[in-house]
């Protein structure tokens, strides 16, 4: 398994390079840069030859390839550069807005656990009951409400109607954070919710539980204990994965909610062509991509020594 992870985080190298140099190319095809940008957003006409001295001062006026070569340079020694719109050092200022995130992501993925594994066994158990469609039912409107249309509801029926949540999340803590997250839990409990009461069902069709039923064994040891063990593999990638995408940040509601993470700093630095701070953003999401997915593959081996990791003998 240790030979596995050096491996696979290896990898991570050429997978980093390959990101950043498309990403660098991407935004310089954009057409635009921080010095129009600003002046388009300020309303003042600069002449043409302090526009020039500006973009020669961030280094814009040179080719695409030294821009690149200059900014990898100084990531290797530690240097994420200067954001070109606050002045500000890039690592500092990212890392500043990390617990907003780490807090939303925690949040988001324990109300996900806690709505869409109970609810998905429970409707695998009572298939084609009532409550399987009724469970079904929502889970097709949840999944269908795009995030911003389920955050705006919220806001209106829990901050503007009820006034138990504030409308902008102002202050880092579970109350400002119950909102945004709470939007994040719905869209994905909708879509785990089937997921997992589809791999719970093909658990509940093995042989084993009708084994296990003959013998008297009682119904709920066997989901607890054989069922829902088996079914954690599926349940576990599903839940890495998405802390993969809420540790990027989700633009969409952060940006609604005023929640000051990397997902709201992404979309202002992509509108203010802010490209130091829009890189540490993209290197940001390759390596957590990367982490997770290694943690995902390394965690079936731990649920079940059956798989085989890379190849390697068991």
């Amino acid at each position: 398994m240790m030979r596995y992870a050096v491996k696979r985080l290896l990898q991570l190298i050429p997978i980093l390079l390959i990101i950043t140099f498309l990403s660098f190319a991407m935004m310089r095809l954009a057409g635009s840069d921080a010095v129009l940008k600003t002046m388009e957003n300020t309303g003042i006409v600069l002449s043409q030859e302090v526009i020039d001295a500006a973009r020669a001062e961030l280094g814009l006026d040179k080719p695409f390839l030294t821009q690149y070569a200059v900014w990898l340079g100084n990531l290797l020694r530690g240097d994420m550069g200067t954001s070109y719109i606050s002045g500000k050092e890039v690592f500092p200022t990212f890392v500043s807005k990390l617990p907003a995130t780490l807090l939303l992501t925690a949040l988001s993925i324990a109300l996900t656990v806690l709505i869409s594994i109970p609810l998905g066994v429970f409707a695998a158990v009572r298939q084609n009951k009532f409550t399987d469609y009724l469970i079904r039912t929502c889970s097709f409107v949840g999944n269908s409400m795009p995030n911003f249309f389920v955050a705006l509801l919220l806001m209106y029926f829990l901050s503007i109607r009820l006034k138990v949540f504030p409308v902008i999340s102002r202050e880092l803590s579970l109350r400002g954070a119950a909102l945004p997250a709470l939007t994040l839990a719905i869209a994905m409990s909708a879509k785990y919710l089937r997921q997992v009461r589809a791999t719970v069902l093909d658990e509940l069709s093995r042989d084993y539980v009708t084994g296990a039923r003959a013998r008297g064994v009682r119904f709920s040891v066997t989901l607890t204990k054989s069922v829902l063990r088996a079914s954690l593999v599926t349940i576990i990638t599903l839940l890495t994965l998405s802390i993969g995408s809420l540790l990027g940040g989700t633009a969409i509601v952060e940006s609604i909610f005023m929640w000051d993470g990397v997902g709201k700093l992404a979309v202002d630095s992509i509108n203010l062509r802010d490209y130091p701070m829009i890189q540490a953003y993209v290197m940001w999401m390759a390596i957590i991509y990367v982490c997770v997915n290694l943690i995902t593959d390394l965690s079936y081996r731990i649920l079940d020594p059956r798989i085989r990791l890379g190849g390697a003998k068991s």
